[in-house]
């Protein structure tokens, strides 16, 4: 089979991504930046900051001298081969062999793949007009060689199919540049007055090595086909599921639990071997009927146990209606995150990272619904209903402590509820509150407790809190807001209460 190598180019690569997320900067020049001995240095432009003079290497504030309104962003360690990789795992549908090119672009093999687009030329269509509408500006060139696609691509106007055999004569026009020599060999070609590959192509070898290093020799032979350039393919990451046909459908609750513990042990093996834990899996079940049957579960932190698992599964087996008989049995990891070594302490300061713990929260939130366990973190506010932040993740780690040398009611009102008051003056406990339509009688108060409000995130006044006791022996968090003032009617609320 004749070899065929497609190259892509994204000259804008960086600066698409950034458009395609912010529509709103699209007309905007913008630059990215990365810091260089301690100064911002332009490490990518786009289109409108390229015309207003901006060029890569620049320093940031010289191009925002050179283009007032010129937007500046930090680029992203690793964004251009994050992009690419994704990039190129999607242009897999185009040729199986797909490789990342650094820093912008991509390489395709794709011998025996165009005729299936009806040619070349249709061929190369596809790929720029798919990318195109994805927002990605791009050149596509095809050749014999991946070297020589490489330079068609970036140097050459118009041309972007290569005949075949005829590398050499398509390459002679180019820039030196264009045979990716090393940047100081590309430097000297033009300080020589070396403006075209035609102008040093033909020299002999051994003054060309002399001059100009081993490295060009072999970009050389690479572009023309003499010598062979190995990419290093993409691979798709294999789908986190396992699958389990059966000879005869299966009708009973044993019958499906041997299937998804079957399936637990294959599916955690497969994540163990690679340090991977499930915290997301869903167990569908494919009914003769064409019906579908599924239950999800969810861990608190990654799991490969597949015993734990499938106790999780084991409460919800029930859920699933089997009807005639369940024919196929597929479990996928929606979610899996690597693992990491916990400890085995089970009442220690860091317990809540035990597996222990987060195996006994996942049964709860099995049995009694994932919305009844919260756990709560601490945050820096004056504000009580603004003092905690609710998070999901067992490994999250607080940025503050919780302040124990005040009183706090265990059930706090996710708002304030006003209520009726009967209080002397001034900064007086209440003696009486009427809430939900209750006359309370308050015996013993203490209090207040002022509170600021956060100035710089709204406007109101401050509260002044009471915890105060009634009749009954219950007890309240009762809160005035703002300063009494006789010509006007403070208005009081209840915000908690206390064991």
């Amino acid at each position: 089979m004749h070899r065929r190598y497609v190259s892509i180019w994204f000259p804008f690569l960086l600066t698409d991504w950034y458009e395609r997320k912010q529509p709103a900067s699209k007309r905007m020049p913008l630059v990215f930046v990365i810091s260089d001995h301690g100064r911002l240095m332009v490490s990518a432009a786009n289109e409108a900051a390229r015309k207003a003079g901006v060029d890569m290497g620049m320093a940031a504030t010289d191009a925002k001298a050179l283009v007032p309104g010129l937007l500046v962003v930090d680029e992203p360690a690793g964004q251009n081969e994050k992009l690419l990789r994704g990039i190129g795992e999607w242009c897999i549908r185009f040729s199986p062999v797909v490789a990342i090119d650094l820093p912008d672009g991509l390489l395709i093999d794709a011998s025996g793949c165009a005729h299936l687009w009806a040619g070349e030329d249709k061929y190369l269509s596809e790929i720029t007009y798919k990318l195109n509408a994805f927002g990605y500006t791009n050149r596509v060139a095809i050749a014999d060689t991946a070297g020589c696609a490489w330079a068609i691509a970036r140097f050459s106007e118009g041309q972007r199919i290569v005949v075949p055999g005829e590398q050499l004569k398509a390459l002679l026009p180019l820039p030196p540049a264009s045979l990716r020599p090393e940047k100081a060999v590309a430097e000297k070609f033009y300080k020589l007055g070396f403006y075209h590959i035609s102008s040093f192509i033909h020299f002999p070898r051994p003054m060309l090595r002399r001059r100009f290093g081993e490295h060009l020799l072999l970009r050389i032979a690479q572009a023309l086909g003499q010598a062979e350039e190995y990419l290093l393919p993409l691979k798709l990451q294999k789908a986190w599921e396992e699958r389990l046909p059966c000879l005869e459908p299966i009708s009973t609750r044993v019958g499906i639990e041997i299937a998804a513990s079957t399936l637990l042990e294959k599916l955690c093996s497969r994540l163990a071997a690679q340090g991977l834990g499930i915290r997301q899996a869903v167990l569908r079940c494919y009914r003769v009927d064409g019906e579908q049957q599924q239950v999800e579960v969810g861990t608190g932190l990654p799991s490969d146990q597949p015993g734990h698992l499938f106790k999780l599964l084991e409460l919800k087996i029930g859920q699933i209606a089997p009807g005639l008989g369940i024919e196929l049995f597929l479990l996928e990891a929606r979610k899996v995150e690597k693992i990491k070594p916990g400890q085995h302490a089970f009442w220690s300061d860091s317990g809540l990272n035990t597996s222990a713990i987060s195996e006994l929260l996942d049964r709860l939130a099995g049995k009694f619904g994932a919305d009844h366990i919260h756990r709560f973190l601490p945050q820096e506010h004056y504000w009580p209903e603004r003092s905690f932040e609710r998070v999901d993740d067992l490994r999250a780690q607080p940025t503050s402590g919780w302040r124990e040398d005040i009183t706090r009611p265990v059930w706090l009102l996710g708002r304030p509820e006003p209520i009726e008051v009967m209080a002397p003056i001034p900064d007086y406990p209440p003696i009486l509150f009427i809430y939900k339509g209750r006359r309370h009688q308050v015996k013993k108060a203490d209090g207040p407790e002022r509170i600021e409000r956060e100035w710089w995130m709204d406007e109101g006044e401050h509260r002044d809190y009471f915890v105060v006791e009634d009749e009954d022996g219950k007890r309240y968090w009762l809160f005035r807001s703002g300063y009494y003032d006789g010509n006007k009617k403070n208005q009081w609320f209840i915000h908690g209460f206390f064991a």
